[in-house]
Parts: structure tokens; C-alpha cells; sequence
């Protein structure tokens, strides 16, 4: 196996949350994500976007838009010396317009077959991987599919739904705070200092 994966939830958690958004011109990265990026970079990890995209089903946009959103993206990260290792997404919606994307399926979060997916493309091991997410929906698909979780409590979370696999194993305001409480676990702890052993 590979090193392991941070698997980025994309709107309100790496980019700034703007509804149903293909136009890559309006991404932005969100508070934070720069810092911890880099400070997880700088630990191993490799990074993976996953993200519900159902604009797609609900006819907002074309799935090739998505394309456009991944080139900028690599473009924004590579500006900070980090690099994408896969962008994931479902275009899925159960309640969709557009008839091939209308249905339910195993990778829309909370559902972890996104995440799964992305982890055999990558050859990660899951149990070393993790999911950062800004709504619980994020945190179920990772603990779901065998991922440690952490929680960005920035406000998009509204509905708080309780669930055996909706408690995250940390809780941060940003993708700093969350790289920064990830690293100061004590399994990452000793994988460090023997890496400078």
C-alpha cells in the first residue's frame, strides 16, 4: 500500500461553499485549507477529493464541467506546492431531473462507496486514511468505509442527525485545526518520530 489518503470533502470544507458551483473561475480555497494542506503534505499524506456533485442529476450542469473544476483545482493546490492524488464525485441524486443520473446509489454520502472506490484506485489502506468533512454526511461515509473522521464545525452542518457513525473523531473550525489535531494523534506521533529515527 501506498501512503495514506486524506480524503477532502470540496465544498465548505476545501473551497468555499458556493451552491451547485461549476464554474471553477469562483473557487476559492476555504479559510485554513492552504495551512493545513501543506502541513499534512508535510506528514505523507496524499489527498483525494470527494464530493456529492448532484447539479449534475438535478440538471445544473453537464458532468464535463467536473473536468474544468479538477483541472482548477490541481491548479490552485500545485500554487501551494501540494498535489491531488484523485478527484471523486457522484453525480447521483434519488430526486434528480436528469433521467441516467435519477437514482439512489452506493457513493452519494453518507453512503461510503465513494471513498472505497477512491481507496482501491489509490491503493491506500483505509485504516490509515482519513475523511475531513463539514457535515456529518461526511463523517458517516468516512467511518462507514473504515476512515478516522474530522468534523469542520463551520456553520454548514444544520441538521446535527444522530447516528452510530455520525461522531467524528475530531472537531476543528478549519482544515488548519484539523491537520494540526491529526497530526497529534498518537498513531501519527510514532509513524513521525520513527521517520527521523
Amino acid at each position: 500500500m501506498l501512503q495514506p489518503v486524506v480524503f477532502l470533502d470540496k465544498d465548505g470544507t476545501l473551497v468555499e461553499d458556493v451552491p451547485y458551483n461549476a464554474d471553477p473561475a469562483r473557487l476559492v480555497l476555504a479559510r485554513g485549507a492552504a495551512e493545513g494542506l501543506c502541513l499534512l503534505a508535510a506528514t505523507g499524506f496524499r489527498f483525494a477529493v470527494v464530493s456529492n456533485q448532484s447539479g449534475v442529476a438535478r440538471g445544473f450542469f453537464s458532468e464535463s464541467r467536473l473536468t474544468h473544476v479538477e483541472e482548477r483545482l490541481r491548479q490552485m493546490l500545485g500554487e501551494i506546492g501540494v498535489s491531488l492524488a484523485g478527484f471523486f464525485y457522484c453525480p447521483h441524486h434519488p430526486e434528480g431531473v436528469v433521467a441516467e443520473y435519477a437514482l439512489a446509489c452506493d457513493c452519494r454520502k453518507p453512503a461510503p462507496g465513494l471513498i472505497v472506490n477512491a481507496a482501491r484506485q489509490l491503493q491506500a489502506d483505509l485504516r490509515h486514511c482519513w475523511m475531513i468533512g463539514d457535515i456529518l454526511d461526511d463523517v458517516e461515509a468516512g467511518r462507514r468505509a473504515g476512515c478516522r473522521t474530522a468534523l469542520i464545525d463551520n456553520g454548514n452542518e444544520t441538521e446535527w442527525k444522530p447516528g452510530l457513525h455520525r461522531i467524528p473523531d475530531i472537531r476543528a473550525k478549519d482544515l488548519a485545526g484539523a491537520a494540526r489535531a491529526i497530526i497529534g494523534t498518537p498513531a501519527l506521533a510514532v509513524q513521525s518520530s520513527l521517520r527521523r529515527a
